[in-house]
C-alpha cells in the first residue's frame, strides 16, 4: 500500500483491517492487491503504479483524488483495473474495488467509464482507416462477453445472460487477456473498445 501521508495509509488499512476475506500484507507480487492513494497523478505515482503491476505482477487499486483525461487510459493501460475517488472511499468501497481487482475484474465509478469509453472512442476513430492498422481478430463470444464486462456485469451475471458457466467466462476472459497480452479485464475493454469491437 503506498499513501501520501501516515493518516490516509492508516485509515484505509483501518478500514480492510476489519474485513476478513482481505488478508493485509507488505509484500506485492502475482496475485496480490496493491492499493495506491495518490491526491492527484504525476510522473512519480505512474512509475509507481507500472512497477507494482508490471513488475511486481500485482493487481492494482487506484484511490485518487483527481485524474486528467490525459491520464486515465495510461493509467488502465498499467494495470489498474480498480479506480476509486477518494471522496467515495468509504470501508465497503474499498472492499468492493480490493475484491473485484483480486477477480480480475474492473471497478470503475460510472463517470470514469464514460470518459474511458469516449477515449478510446477517439482513439479508434483515429485509427480507423489508417493502414497496418492492427486487427485484434476477436471471437464473437469473446466479444460478446467484452461488452457485457463494460457494461459492469460480473461474471456470473454475464454467465447468466450469455447461458454460459462461470467457467467458460473466465476461460474466454482469460485467453484473451493471455493471447493479447492484456493486464486485465478493464484493460481488454479499452483494447476492444480503442479496436472498435464494442
Amino acid at each position: 500500500m503506498t499513501a501520501p501521508d501516515p493518516l490516509s495509509r492508516e485509515g484505509a488499512v483501518s478500514h480492510l483491517r476489519r474485513h476478513p476475506e482481505i488478508e493485509l500484507s507488505e509484500e506485492t507480487g502475482p496475485g496480490t492487491v496493491a492499493l495506491l492513494i495518490e491526491n492527484s497523478l504525476d510522473e512519480a505515482s505512474l512509475t509507481r503504479i507500472r512497477r507494482i503491476s508490471r513488475r511486481q505482477g500485482a493487481r492494482a487499486v487506484l484511490v485518487v483524488g483527481s485524474i486528467r483525461e490525459s491520464e486515465l487510459l495510461e493509467v488502465v493501460e498499467c494495470g489498474v483495473g480498480a479506480i476509486v475517488w477518494q471522496h467515495q472511499a468509504t470501508a465497503p468501497r474499498l472492499v468492493q474495488a480490493v475484491l473485484a481487482a483480486s477477480r480480475g475484474d474492473g471497478d470503475l465509478p460510472a463517470d470514469l467509464l464514460g470518459r474511458l469509453i469516449n477515449q478510446v472512442g477517439s482513439l479508434q476513430r483515429g485509427a480507423a482507416g489508417r493502414p497496418g492498422t492492427p486487427s485484434l481478430g476477436l471471437a464473437a463470444r469473446e466479444v460478446d462477453v467484452l461488452r457485457l464486462v463494460s457494461e459492469g456485469l460480473d461474471t456470473g451475471e454475464i454467465a447468466a445472460k450469455l447461458s454460459y458457466s462461470e467457467r467458460t467466462v473466465k476461460n474466454v476472459i482469460h485467453g484473451l487477456t493471455t493471447r493479447l497480452h492484456l493486464r486485465n479485464r478493464a484493460h481488454a475493454v479499452a483494447y476492444a473498445l480503442r479496436e472498435g469491437y464494442i
